[in-house]
């Protein structure tokens, strides 16, 4: 009996018994269905977080915070760090920056803000992958870029009230409304020692507009400096950053060149696992998102290996119908099996049709479930977010999917299905090879 034989003899069984077999293949249908879509939502949510934090985040950057040494005690990061850093294979880019540790005032005639000013080393910065919405970048000490906000602040000096009261933001006629690009900001700095204050001013020339952040919630109103400038106002006030209210008699290492923030850009995804691991064996305290996406991805492992097991008993549940079906057809059957048996059929065939009546039963539902499944998820991320924000008043994030199916999840969850479903046909398999068949013929005649 070959293989064609056997497909003609299931099929014309399963005829006679459509209605118990379409019942059956629903069951099935209904189990996989259940299995995919509640696994889908540990997908969907995987998905929807970790594609956020790509784009948010440049997954090639890590950032190192200082060093440990011996004692546990961690030091600010000098050239030597950067040195060492730029050596190991794998890195594109290094940037370092310095925050001046006092708000300095940035006037353009009547206008003035009062915001934070950021040293950088900006053909690092270029190299990094930094982008400027206006401009070029800096090409020498007495030129910057301010951030996307900083004109939000520049505004005209005056005793009114300036501030929106629903907003709380300066209103648009206090603003400067002109091209900032090529004009030239007065940064002024501040000197404290032993109450006796004094004031420096630098010229710049404002050369570039960065872009905009990509998180909406974030404002980047600083204005970057370059590297000569920000040690000028370290000479000018005698401490560190220009931090004010601390007397430069009592400062140490006044020639030391720190780095508050550095950041380390790998050449691809690739290098960055092995460029943090070569700093964690040096004692370099690092974060880069690929850290959070390991443990971001344990974590939906988990919860996703749970889901599944628990659509697993819905299959489970549906095999009991398969097994009943097997059952009684292998009862039925039983004339049919004597003939075969009578005319040489090995029990081996026998036991091979029953299985595969079991794996058609469980594959035709596993289909169909797949397309329902498929079809509940598209419902779910169509109307779910629109039934949350019409009831709760919540704005959910763009994007962000409840049920999500990859080719994996529908491999997984077929597999689990007919393995299932052929477990459940092997017993009324092995059944149906045991039937004598004196007492198959008996019962025909």
């Amino acid at each position: 009996m070959n293989f064609k034989d056997k497909v003609r003899f299931i099929r014309q069984n399963i005829k006679k018994t459509r209605v118990r077999t379409f019942m059956t293949v629903l069951a099935t249908a209904m189990g996989c269905s259940f299995l995919i879509v509640l696994a889908s939502v540990g997908y969907g949510l995987q998905e929807s977080i970790v594609q956020d934090a790509l784009e948010q985040q440049i997954v090639t950057q890590i950032d190192v915070y200082g060093h440990e040494d011996e004692n546990g005690n961690y030091r600010p990061l000098t050239l030597d760090d950067i040195e060492l850093f730029d050596s190991t294979e794998g890195v594109k880019a290094i940037t370092r920056r310095n925050q001046i540790r006092q708000v300095p005032t940035f006037a353009l005639d009547e206008y003035k803000a009062e915001v934070m000013a950021v040293s950088a080393d900006f053909p690092s910065e270029a190299e990094s992958g930094m982008e400027l919405s206006d401009g070029r970048m800096p090409e020498n000490k007495n030129e910057v870029i301010v951030g996307y906000h900083f004109l939000n602040y520049l505004s005209v000096a005056t005793e009114e009230d300036i501030l929106d009261e629903e907003t709380g933001k300066i209103k648009d006629e206090y603003l400067y409304q002109e091209e900032i690009i090529g004009k030239e900001l007065e940064m002024v700095v501040t000197r404290e020692v032993d109450n006796d204050v004094a004031t420096e001013t630098i010229s710049l020339t404002v050369v570039g507009i960065l872009e905009q952040p990509t998180k909406e919630w974030v404002s980047d109103a600083n204005v970057y400096i370059s590297e000569e400038i920000y040690r000028e106002v370290e000479v000018f006030t005698g401490t560190p950053g220009g931090e004010l209210g601390v007397n430069p008699d009592d400062v140490e290492n006044k020639h030391m060149q720190n780095f508050e923030q550095v950041k380390i850009y790998a050449t691809n995804l690739e290098n960055v696992q092995p460029i943090v691991d070569m700093l964690d064996e040096e004692n370099y305290a690092t974060y880069s998102v690929v850290n959070e996406m390991k443990q971001i991805n344990m974590l939906f492992t988990v919860a996703k290996a749970g889901l599944i097991l628990v659509g697993t008993i819905a299959v489970i549940i549906a095999s009991i119908g398969i097994y009943n079906t097997m059952t009684m057809a292998v009862t039925e059957r039983a004339p049919d099996i004597g003939i075969m048996k009578a005319i040489g059929a090995n029990p081996k065939t026998i036991k091979q049709i029953f299985v595969m009546e079991s794996s058609y039963i469980g594959l035709l539902g596993a289909i169909i479930g797949t397309v329902v499944a498929y079809l509940i998820s598209y419902l779910v991320n169509l109307g779910l977010p629109i039934i949350i924000e019409s009831v709760f008043e919540e704005e959910l994030p763009e994007g962000l999917l409840f049920s999500y199916i990859p080719v994996s999840l529908v491999v997984i969850s077929v597999g689990i299905c007919l393995l299932v479903t052929i477990l459940s046909g092997m017993r009324p398999a092995k059944k149906a090879t045991q039937i004598d068949v004196l007492q198959a013929m008996r019962r025909e005649m």
